[in-house]
């Protein structure tokens, strides 16, 4: 099977990666910057590499309290973890269409959707591996058919690739932006427009690196349209569009307006808002969130053309019971 196979040819030697360091970042700890450089390293593995010997400074072994300079070049080699061939695992899936060339699947909320620290077993991929002879393997044997993501707590629709040609169309329409992805959220308060854009670049928090934040500069571009479907008393019930697909984009942008999602457990959506409720909205409030053990954040709509026969192809799925079942409850109070 593509990308699952442990038959590997020779891995080539490494290359080290090199960074420019820009006006914005002149003056900061070489570790540091390794952070904003390098987007998926904290700084204790950045200190590690450097301790390793593995960051150059203009051709130079550094320190890690090193200050870097503008202009300088900072070459990174980071070793690659040899990734180990999975066994599939017969977790039932719930299929919204599938062909010879790709897949489309709804991910429930909680299952993780390929294999990462602390989630070795369980994933998506393990369970793709099971139900198809073949998948992508363009990103590797633990990502097997993956073309894009959903976070562990987000449930929803979700494109797979069963070939390599299949997934570098998709691959490609997704750098176009040419694949619609409409969510459904709920989120704390009442927005003050019922449409609108949000436009507010991402970079990794420097607080908690399992996390992202909105930052003033050296962040990823990130954009996301929203409308007002329905106001209720103390949340509002929003459908977003995807201009862009960065990590954990619809829960931070939300969280940056102000709004975070409802029962979103990483960005203020849990249990912070309960405090400023009125007594009995608060017990509601409470109510709810006991039964929904995720975010209210539900990829309902995806749209793109198909890589084999040119077909504009579209799918929506509705939001699942538990997302379902607080939506209710809020229609039937308001």
């Amino acid at each position: 099977m593509p990308g699952t196979s442990p038959d590997r040819a020779a891995t080539p030697p490494l290359r080290p990666r090199t960074h420019t360091v820009p006006p914005s970042l002149a003056g900061e700890r070489l570790d540091r910057y390794l952070t904003t450089a390098e987007r998926t390293l904290s700084r204790s593995a950045a200190q590690m590499l450097i301790d390793r010997g593995l960051v150059r400074v203009n051709g130079e072994a550094a320190r890690a309290s090193r200050r870097v300079r503008e202009g300088d070049l900072v070459e990174v080699t980071r070793p690659r973890r040899e990734a180990q061939a999975l066994a599939p695992e017969p977790i039932p899936l719930h299929v919204v269409h599938e062909d010879a060339h790709l897949a489309v699947v709804a991910k429930p909320a909680g299952m993780v959707v390929h294999p990462a620290v602390g989630h070795r077993t369980g994933t998506l991929v393990h369970a793709l591996l099971h139900r198809y002879a073949t998948l992508s393997g363009a990103n590797g044997p633990e990502r097997a058919g993956i073309v894009h993501r959903l976070d562990k707590g987000t449930s929803g629709l979700l494109l797979v690739a069963r070939t390599e040609e299949a997934h570098r169309d998709l691959a490609r329409q997704l750098e176009a932006r040419e694949i619609r992805r409409v969510y459904r959220a709920l989120v704390w308060g009442r927005l003050r427009h019922l449409e609108g854009r949000i436009e507010a670049p991402l970079a990794r928090s420097v607080r908690d690196r399992k996390k992202f934040a909105v930052v003033p500069k050296g962040g990823r571009f990130a954009a996301t349209r929203y409308r007002v479907v329905r106001s209720y008393e103390w949340l509002t019930e929003l459908l977003l569009t995807l201009e862009t697909g960065r990590t954990h984009q619809i829960r931070v942008h939300l969280a940056h307006l102000g709004h975070p999602v409802f029962g979103d457990p990483e960005y203020g959506g849990r249990t912070g808002p309960l405090q400023r409720l009125p007594v009995a909205a608060r017990a509601q409030a409470a109510l709810l969130l006991a039964d929904l053990d995720h975010q209210a954040l539900h990829a309902e709509t995806l749209g793109f053309v198909h890589p084999a026969t040119g077909e504009r192809l579209e799918f929506t799925q509705p939001p699942p019971p538990d997302f379902a079942a607080v939506l209710e409850a809020l229609r039937c109070g308001s």
